[in-house]
């Protein structure tokens, strides 16, 4: 096992204690900015001809990315949700249209039935980032292993502004993503 990357003495700790603090943070927050982080990606980011984008179903109060997979499904990109399998695994992504029933999942999460595809465009949730693509997920570690097996895919994190931290408490096996999307604009990570 690696050593982590980490100037933190106390990794989980450090991830724990970010963890309730964004809670709170996120918890002022307007999910309808969503449509302004729509905007953005759609000017400064958008995915390429072609692309296969995944995105998420907003829980509670997170950021409202539903604006955004609408305008790309009809833009013509084949959208698609995760379906959460059990810890350890990788998510499994499933076609989506505006529309469509979802089925509950673990986690409060919600999944449509559609075909299993493979993104390599993803539209990611998240409670903290920093300007270096580190994001701070929900602990289950799920997107870490699932952008691992994705060389080449684009990630993208949405949050609002807000979830915004300096640094955020990592190791090596914590993705990092190539770009942050909030109400205010898109955000290129530098990855230092």
């Amino acid at each position: 096992m690696a050593a982590p990357h980490s100037s933190f003495p106390d990794l989980a700790a450090a991830k724990r204690d970010l963890r309730r603090r964004m809670h709170a943070v996120r918890a002022g927050a307007d999910p309808a900015a969503g449509t302004a982080l729509s905007a953005h990606v759609l000017q400064a980011m958008p995915p390429g001809p072609g692309a296969v984008v995944s995105g998420f179903w907003p829980m509670g109060p997170e950021i409202d990315i539903r604006p955004l997979l609408e305008a790309l499904h009809a833009r013509g990109h084949a959208v698609a949700l995760p379906e959460t399998p059990p810890r350890g695994n990788p998510l499994i992504f499933r076609l989506w249209h505006p529309g469509m029933a979802l089925l509950p999942e673990r986690f409060g999460t919600a999944r449509p039935t559609g075909a299993v595809v493979r993104p390599d465009w993803l539209l990611v949730p998240l409670l903290a980032f920093d300007r270096t693509g580190r994001r701070l997920g929900y602990g289950g570690g799920y997107y870490d292993r699932t952008l691992a097996g994705l060389p080449g895919a684009i990630a993208i994190g949405c949050a609002y502004a807000c979830q915004e931290v300096d640094v955020v408490p990592a190791d090596d096996y914590d993705a990092r993503l190539h770009a942050i999307a909030t109400e205010r604009g898109v955000i290129p990570c530098s990855g230092d």
